[in-house]
Parts: C-alpha cells; sequence; structure tokens
C-alpha cells in the first residue's frame, strides 16, 4: 500500500471512529467496523483512487459495517435497542475532530497500561490487531483477547463520548503522555526479540504526541513529551551496526544523527520550559538534549546530566532514573560515586538486568574486572532483548581478552 494512502487511514482511523461513536454510543461495534473500513479502504484505494472525501467514505462504509453486524444478530431485543443508525434520518457527517477524545477514552484510567497500549494503537493508531501482535511478538488470538477486555472495560466503565472535563484533563493527559511514552519506549528500545528497534512503534508514538501537541500546544508537558522522542529517535541511525548489534552512545557516530530532529527537539524543550511548571519530561529533554548537542562523547556535560537528573530523582522517586543518575555521577566525578548510588536501589532492583549492567559498566570503570564480569554475566542472562544480551557477552568478551593481554605481557590484571 502506498505510504501516502497509509499515512492518510492512520490519520483518519480515529476521527472516524470518533464520528461512530458520537452517532451510535456503541465504542466496541464501532471500533470493529472501523477496523473493516479501514481494511476495505487499504483494499480498494490503491487501485481505484482515495475518494474525494475519504473521511466520509470511511464513515459511511463503517456505519454499513455496523448496520450488517446489527441485522445479524439473532436477538430482536438486542436489534431494537441498536437500530439507531437504521432508524434515524440519515445526517450529514460533521466535520468536528473526535481524535483526541477516543485518544482519551483508549487511555482511560479503567485500564491496565497494557491494554491502554494496544487498544490505543488499535482504535487510534489504525493497526491491524495482526500487526500490533506482531509488533509485541505476541500471537494475534492473544492480542485480539486483550483488546477485546479493554473494549469491555470501556463499556463496563460507562465513560461517556465526550473531551474529559477541565478538572479531569489534568490527570487524564497524564495517562496519555503516559502510554504513549511506553509505546515509544518498546519501538525504541524492545524488551524482548531479535532487533533492538521496532520503528513503526516508536515512529506511531511519535506521531500521535505531535497530534496531542497540536492540540494542547499550551501544555508544557505534551510539549516536552515530544520534544524528548525526537532527541532520542534521532540517534536512532547510529545505534546498530550493520548487523544488528547494539552500539552504545559514547561510541556512536554522530555524523548519522538526524541533526533536524534534534534542532527541533532543543527548540521544544526550550519552549516547554518557559511556558509552565517544569516536569519530568520537560527534564528528560533536557538531558537528552545535552547529549544530543555535545559533538564528541568526551564533550558531554555530565555535571549538567547530573543535576538534572539529580531534580528528576527528587521529582519521581523512580529507581531507574537513580540508575541513570549513577552513571551521570560516575562520569562526573569518578565510578565510586555511581557505585555509592547504586546501594540505594539494591532491592527496588534486585533481580534487574539493567542494575547488574550498570554495575558492571562502573566496576569496568573502577578496574575492577573480575566483579565486572561476575555482573555483566548476570545481566546478559537476565534481558529478554537478543541485541542487549549480545552487547553484554561482547564485553564480557572483550575483558577477558584484555585480561589474557595484561597477564600475558606480565602486568598485574586489573
Amino acid at each position: 500500500m502506498p505510504s501516502s494512502v497509509e499515512d492518510l487511514l492512520h490519520e483518519l482511523a480515529p476521527q472516524v471512529l470518533g464520528a461512530l461513536v458520537r452517532r451510535s454510543g456503541d465504542f466496541d461495534a464501532a471500533e470493529d467496523a472501523v477496523q473493516e473500513a479501514l481494511l476495505a479502504a487499504a483494499l480498494h484505494w490503491p487501485r481505484e483512487g482515495v475518494p474525494a472525501k475519504p473521511r466520509g467514505w470511511l464513515v459511511q462504509t463503517a456505519e454499513r459495517r455496523m448496520i450488517d453486524q446489527w441485522r445479524s444478530e439473532q436477538s430482536r431485543r438486542y436489534r431494537e435497542s441498536r437500530a439507531l443508525l437504521q432508524d434515524t434520518p440519515r445526517r450529514a457527517i460533521s466535520d468536528q475532530d473526535d481524535t483526541l477524545t477516543v485518544l482519551f477514552i483508549c487511555c482511560h484510567p479503567v485500564l491496565t497500561p497494557a491494554s491502554a497500549i494496544a487498544l490505543t494503537l488499535r482504535a487510534v493508531g489504525g493497526l491491524t490487531t495482526a500487526e500490533i501482535a506482531n509488533a509485541f511478538l505476541v500471537g494475534e488470538a492473544t492480542m485480539a483477547q486483550r483488546i477485546a477486555r479493554a473494549k469491555q472495560r470501556i463499556k463496563a466503565s460507562g465513560v461517556p463520548f465526550r473531551m474529559p472535563t477541565p478538572e479531569e484533563q489534568a490527570a487524564r493527559v497524564r495517562t496519555v503522555l503516559h502510554v504513549l511514552y511506553l509505546i515509544f519506549n518498546e519501538g525504541y528500545a524492545s524488551s524482548t526479540g531479535r532487533e533492538l528497534h521496532r520503528a513503526e512503534l516508536s515512529e506511531e508514538a511519535i506521531r500521535l504526541t505531535r497530534m496531542v501537541q497540536r492540540v494542547l500546544p499550551d501544555d508544557a508537558e505534551v510539549t516536552g513529551l515530544l520534544a524528548l522522542m525526537l532527541l532520542i529517535d534521532a540517534r536512532r541511525p547510529a545505534r546498530t551496526n550493520a548487523a544488528g548489534d547494539l552500539i552504545p552512545l559514547p561510541e556512536q557516530d554522530r555524523t548519522l544523527w538526524d541533526q533536524a530532529l534534534i534542532a527541533e527537539g532543543v527548540a521544544l524543550v526550550n519552549r516547554a520550559m518557559r511556558n509552565g511548571a517544569v516536569g519530568e519530561y520537560q527534564i528528560q529533554a533536557a538531558i537528552a538534549a545535552v547529549h544530543d548537542q555535545a559533538p564528541r562523547a568526551d564533550d558531554t556535560d555530565w555535571q549538567q546530566i547530573l543535576a538534572l537528573y539529580e531534580l528528576l530523582e527528587q521529582m519521581t522517586g523512580n529507581p531507574i532514573v537513580t540508575l541513570n543518575r549513577a552513571v551521570a555521577a560516575a562520569m562526573a566525578r569518578g565510578p565510586s560515586a555511581g557505585l555509592v548510588l547504586l546501594d540505594a536501589v539494591d532491592e527496588r532492583l534486585n533481580g534487574h538486568y539493567r542494575l547488574d549492567a550498570v554495575r558492571a559498566h562502573l566496576l569496568e570503570m573502577a578496574g575492577d574486572t573480575e566483579a565486572a564480569l561476575a555482573h555483566y554475566r548476570a545481566a546478559a542472562n537476565r534481558t529478554t532483548s537478543l541485541p542487549e544480551q549480545r552487547y553484554l557477552t561482547t564485553r564480557v568478551a572483550r575483558l577477558l581478552r584484555d585480561d589474557r593481554s595484561h597477564a600475558g605481557r606480565g602486568e598485574r590484571p586489573r
């Protein structure tokens, strides 16, 4: 399917869903009908051309699917209670864009993060169940059940199809941003599987965040999250080699970084920090900007990064932030400063591969090869990402090779 058609379908999917839910009041049936309409468009439009009014075409096609579905039901009572689209005179298709309303419903607090991610990608992103299942490396039936349960919970909660009130919006925006952040992270650094990246997920997260930012341009955290995504995604071309192996940040070829994304991200984070109270996404974006603006790894302003992580840690109490702060402390003040900070998260991150990976790195910096090897091996055994595992085992092999080389020259092993 031509990318222009695919992009148009992604843009129109939530608008069409919003129009149907607004008219029928049935999110579950409307969402199924929209998916069928999108599939029909994907089949017909590349051959026959995009209709003059693509949104209207999709709405009418989805409405016909809903009518067919209701007519096929055996229960007369069910048919009569859902006869709105058949019995009500045809109304003009509204130009109102309900995309943000649909996004807020998909990210409703009644859903778990996993369910919200799946429903968002399907209802707002326009992805099929098979595409979402493939992205998360689960079976299509499993993903279908996850989406079905999410829709059932939305229906059971009685959530009205409307934008949250101003009082509700602050908390709900936070949930929306969290879901988009999780989608981006899974695309940028996949937690399982053979590939380090799933570009379709990170790109979809950026597209949806741009959409939210256009509607809420004065929300500093929305702008901060978009900046963060752009600044991190700018490095993607340099994060792997031709074999798909991970290249750590200090070793990346910075000429491969996307300078246009970096410039846009820096401008956005600067604007966000002028527009209101500083939030966690803005601080993370500021950290990413410091990395991206350093011409070489040796030019990185680790003191500034450390100060930003200290502020972020105070705001969130997140142990992963403490882990990153430990790396920054080691780079700014020496490995012993970082190792001391790791003791504070031993219990909270016990068994997490990243704790072992960071401790191994800092121990290697400190010259304790034996301990570093033990933690690199532990991290490699615990990660479910094959590129991460290959990288960690490569570190082990390199340390062993260097250690033997020192021993062969009569030097004391580090």
